[in-house]
């Protein structure tokens, strides 16, 4: 497993531990985690999780909408910055 993976697990297992978030909120972040994330098996899942816990698919498309949102303004950001030649001292950055 790649070691980025699993301190995204950690990090998503110590917020559904916490009793500062209710179940419902719980459920709404995990699911734009892992839209974000990309994984299609652990959003089917947690979907459904999440209707069988009450939540209404209006609900689900609401926070499937604002998680499209904020990836593509992090993705134009990203490319606005590209194209102004900024430097990166993330080790993220390979150029």
């Amino acid at each position: 497993m790649d070691p980025k993976q699993l301190h995204v697990i950690q990090a998503l297992e110590k917020a559904g531990a916490t009793e500062h978030l209710t179940d419902r909120e719980k459920h709404l972040i995990g699911l734009a985690v892992t839209i974000t994330r990309g994984c299609a098996y652990c959003t089917g899942g947690r979907t459904q999780k999440a209707l069988d816990s009450g939540i209404t698919q209006e609900t689900l498309n609401a926070n499937t909408d604002l998680v499209a949102a904020v990836n593509a303004g992090v993705a134009v950001r990203t490319v606005l910055q590209g194209l102004e030649g900024l430097s990166c001292d993330s080790p993220e950055c390979t150029s």
